[in-house]
Formats: structure tokens, sequence, C-alpha cells
């Protein structure tokens, strides 16, 4: 017997998409955006002097939430169509605007439409979210700007940076993400009333061939429904290159949120940076000790899922036949909704963790002085040149002894002794003192402190007051 309990239920809505964006792609928003469309329609063609009456608009306008899914449903099993189905139900809520309602449409005129409007709001909803990512990352940065931490190359130790300019590194990408997926909004276009081919014939007839008030129609359309302006031209439906061009801006975030989560599962594993772990959390059910970055390994997860999802509207923008053809239609309802739901999902947790994570300073700094021995070289070694040393002759003393202190290091487990070989080497033209002051980490940390200060002034401050709609708290470089 099958029940309700027993039904299959999307992991993206029961486990990591948010209600706010459950909303946007749910069908009360799908339908009542019909509805919207449909007295949209009714009020562009009675301002252009079809015969339509402000009590049909009103008596439509009564009902624009108050869906009668059963009146629908019942009628789609009949007809098998969905628009025609709840263009039924609605006349069945307006008898007296019954007979204007979808006057000249095709499916796709509330099909597309709203299916554009789903793609501003669900946008709009990601760039809050990733602001508020870039506004945590920031206040991160700023608090650990100063704080200095190996930086790596193929993962292995090269110089120094610091903590704080490191996270500058994600909020920059997602600043980028922003800003693309802000392009793409303000380029954004509402299909219109374009007909069955695009070529407007069916409102050419209700106008008696006037052309003005065909391109009028769509033009206070677009204004009903807070667009500038509709697509130039189109077969029947949009462009899907459009769907290509938002699923792989979404693409773009969760490759930023996926370099996010791997660096700090690395970091985690070298227990520098840890995300947050509650007090009764639990990381292994075998292993009590264990502190698993649980929260970094789903981001990355579900953002594997985004990128790879991005394919799915290259193929279908590729492959639409001529005008229209209805290949797209399955696909695209599952594609363009989950990419949209599990980035919702990646980015509450982005918060999360961007929100709270914790910074073992005193294991940083003992990685620091392992290995700054090492980064110290270059600079004894053009101190040295400084001095009237041969620069290649120093190089090769330094070299030798480098490469024995590390292998003392990795072959007997000694401590690494390498500024005490320098020190006690007298081709060396510095002395025992001078070398070991050459190894405050604060001397190799470039320019990060300044770095921080300027990334913030110039490229996250907009963000945040944009977008989050308050200032914060950043202390300048003294």
């Amino acid at each position: 017997m099958i029940t309700e309990h027993n039904s299959y239920v999307s992991a993206l809505s029961g486990r990591y998409a948010s209600k706010e964006m459950q909303y946007i792609f749910s069908d009360d928003y799908k339908f009542s955006t019909w509805r919207k469309l449909w007295i949209a329609l009714a009020k562009a063609e009675k301002e252009l002097g079809l015969e339509i009456t402000d009590e049909q608009i009103s008596e439509m306008e009564a009902h624009i939430f108050d869906i009668n899914y059963d009146v629908a449903k019942k009628r789609e099993s009949e007809v098998r169509h969905d628009v025609m189905s709840h263009v039924y139900a609605f006349g069945v809520q307006c008898p007296n605007a019954e007979p204007i309602i979808h006057l000249g449409a095709t499916s796709c005129y509330v099909g597309d439409n709203t299916d554009i409007i789903i793609l501003r709001e669900a946008s709009n909803i990601i760039i809050k979210k990733a602001a508020q990512v870039v506004k945590n990352l920031t206040k991160f940065a700023n608090q650990y700007k100063a704080l200095p931490c190996l930086a790596y190359t193929h993962l292995q130790p090269a110089q120094l940076t610091t903590v704080g300019k490191r996270a500058t590194l994600w909020a920059n990408d997602l600043i980028n993400d922003i800003t693309n997926l802000e392009f793409q909004l303000n380029n954004l276009k509402l299909l219109g009333s374009k007909g069955t081919t695009g070529t407007q014939a069916s409102f050419m007839e209700l106008f008696d061939g006037d052309e003005e008030k065909v391109k009028r129609l769509e033009k206070l359309i677009a204004s009903y429904m807070d667009f500038d302006a509709c697509v130039p031209v189109s077969g029947q439906t949009y462009s899907r290159k459009t769907d290509y061009y938002f699923l792989s801006a979404l693409s773009g975030f969760a490759q930023s949120a996926y370099k996010f989560a791997d660096d700090l599962r690395l970091l985690q594993s070298f227990e520098e940076i840890e995300e947050p772990f509650g007090a009764s959390q639990i990381g292994s059910s075998a292993m009590p000790y264990k502190r698993n970055p649980m929260r970094s390994e789903r981001i990355c997860s579900l953002s594997r899922y985004i990128i790879n999802n991005a394919l799915n509207p290259a193929v279908t923008a590729s492959t639409q036949w001529l005008e229209r053809t209805l290949d797209d239609s399955a696909n695209r309802r599952i594609s363009i909704s989950e990419s949209f739901l599990a980035l919702d999902g990646v980015l509450d947790m982005y918060i999360n963790i961007s929100s709270g994570l914790v910074v073992y300073e005193k294991v940083i700094n003992r990685r620091v002085n392992e290995k700054l021995p090492f980064m110290a070289t270059e600079n004894i070694l053009m101190e040295s040149v400084k001095r009237g040393a041969d620069r290649q002759k120093i190089h090769e003393v330094i070299r030798v002894h480098s490469h024995a202190a590390a292998a003392a290091v990795k072959l007997e487990g000694r401590k690494n002794d390498l500024i005490d070989r320098l020190s006690s080497d007298e081709r060396i033209p510095l002395s025992a003192e001078e070398i070991k002051d050459s190894l405050s980490p604060d001397k190799y940390i470039g320019r990060c402190v300044s770095q921080v200060d300027e990334f913030f002034v110039n490229y996250a401050k907009p963000i945040i007051i944009k977008y989050c709609k308050e200032e914060i708290k950043f202390e300048p470089k003294v």
C-alpha cells in the first residue's frame, strides 16, 4: 500500500533549500504569476481599445491567489493541456471575465514570461545571500588581516600570507559572481506577447493590423510586470540561451563555494581553521574524537551537482528546432529549479560557516615557525649580496644547508636547525643575531594588511551596503 509517507520527496526541498526559495518554484507562485500575466494582458488590451471592462479585470484581480487546483487538475485529465486547464479554472472563478482570459495569447505567454520572472526573483535571493557571505568573510578578513600563516603553491609551503588576506580571495570570487549575475539580470527581458511563432500575428488580427498598438501592447505588459522591455524577436519561446546564461552564473557561485569549502577542509586537516562545531555535534559514529567538516563537505557535494547541471541548458538551447520544440520542457522543469534550490542550500551553509569560523592561532604560529627558516633564506641571500658576497656562491651555501636541515627533519625527526647552520657558517657575511632577526613573520607578509583594507573599501563595501543594507565596522590600517 502506497501512502504519503513512502512517496519520494526531493532532498533539495526536504534538507537543503530555504522556504523562501522553495516558494519561488512552487505551484502557488507559478500559477498566481500566470494569473497576474493574464490580468496584465487584459489591462493592456483594454487600454488599447478592446472591449474589456473594469469589472472583468477586478473580478480577475480578486482571484489571483485562491487557485482552484481541484478544478484545474480535473480539467487537465480531460484535455491534457496545463495552460488551458488553468484558463478554464480561472474562468470558473471569473465567469464575467472568462471570455477575455488569455485573449490572443499562446501558452508560452504565461509559461515563458513566468519562467523569466522566476529567474529574476530567484536570482535576487541568490545575490542577497552571497552578499551576506561577502560581509561575513570581510569581517573575518579584517579581524585576521595581520595574522601570518603559511601560503601554498602546489599544496607545498611557499611564502607567507595572512589568514585575513586569504579570506579576501574567497570573498573576491563571490563578488565577481554577484557582478556576473547582476549583468544577466540587467539584460533580462520579458518574452512579451509574441504569439505562436513569434510573429504576433494573432495580436495583429485583434488590433486590425495596427502595428503600433501591437508594439504598445508589449510595452504595457512589461511595465505591469516591472520589466523595462521585452525581447526584440523570438520564436514561440524566449531563447533558451537565457537559461544557459543564468545556470552558468549559478555554476560560478558553486565554483566559488566549492573552492572555499575545499580550502577549509584542508585547513581543518592542518588544524589551523575549523568550521563551527556544535557542543552536542557528533563527528563520527565510530570515532568519538572526530570533528569532521561535514558542512564544507556538503557544500562541495551540492556544488558539484550545480556545476554539472549547467550543461543541461547548453544542450537544450542548441537543440531547439526552428521556432520551437517541446523537448525542452521536462528538462527545464528540473534543471533550472534544482540548480537554484541547490545553490540556495549551498549559500545558507556558506553563511553559517563564514559567520563562525574557528581559528587556532597557536597552531598557525607553530606551523609558520617550522617553515620560516627556509623562507628567510631569500632575504639572507639578498642581504649577503648587498654586503659584497658572490650571489651564486652564497646561493650554493644556503642550498646545501637547506637540504641538510630538511633531511634531518624528515629522516631523523629533528628540529629544523637551518638558522643555526647558517649562523655558524663564516662564508655568510651576516652575524648570528642578524640572521635570527630575519625570522620575524611580519617581515614576510608583504602588503597583506593594506590589500585587505583596500579590498574592503573598493570592492566589498559597495556590495555590502547595496544588498545587506548596513555598514560594518572595519578597522583600517594604523
